[in-house]
């Protein structure tokens, strides 16, 4: 009789650690050519589910604030704001993501930086806790089946302090990271906001 025993998995496994590894490695690179200049063109965050946002202090120019639904890592349809700046200066930057690695842990990766500017900035968000004030502040209402065109707010400058920021979609048309460290810890869940 026949050995029936089958042997599974040894090359499966060493190809799946090869090509994360790769993967690893190469997002290592790219991260360490971001860190050497410390600056980004056309960077966008999206697609990738919720994270946050957290920063001491921001000065932007040139603020709209428009309500819209748009799709996050739970939801195609979720109500948020989209925050609009031609410019944003801020102090003391940290934006961190949850994600779950395959062997069914956590991981949180950390991007920090003492002060950071920004040209060009998008953010979808879902949840904003924060301390703000606007210098030459209007806001428009007009009846439209367009729920972005309903309400808008807009200000030539805005303070936010203190804030946290859940949100899905991120985009800098340039942005400036003095001083950044991106790290990455074990943790034993995912943060979330209700």
């Amino acid at each position: 009789m026949k050995d029936s025993s089958v042997r599974v998995g040894n090359t499966m496994k060493k190809k799946f650690f090869i090509a994360f590894l790769t993967g690893f490695l190469s997002l290592g690179g790219i991260i360490g050519v971001f860190g050497l200049s410390g600056t980004a063109f056309a960077m966008p965050l999206g697609g990738m589910g919720e994270f946050f946002v957290e920063f001491d202090e921001l000065h932007g120019e040139d603020f709209e604030f428009i309500p819209k639904t748009g799709e996050t890592g739970d939801s195609d349809s979720a109500p948020m704001v989209r925050n609009k700046m031609s410019v944003a200066n801020i102090t003391n930057l940290h934006i961190y993501k949850d994600l779950k690695l395959p062997t069914g842990n956590w991981v949180r990766v950390h991007i920090e930086a003492p002060s950071a500017s920004i040209k060009g900035l998008i953010q979808d968000a879902r949840f904003i806790d924060a301390n703000l004030s606007f210098e030459e502040m209007a806001i428009k209402e007009q009846n439209s089946d367009d729920i972005s065109k309903n309400w808008t707010q807009n200000a030539t400058k805005v303070t936010i302090e203190n804030a946290k920021i859940a949100t899905s979609y991120l985009f800098q048309s340039m942005v400036s990271l003095d001083g950044a460290e991106i790290s990455m810890e074990m943790i034993d869940g995912p943060e979330t906001i209700e």
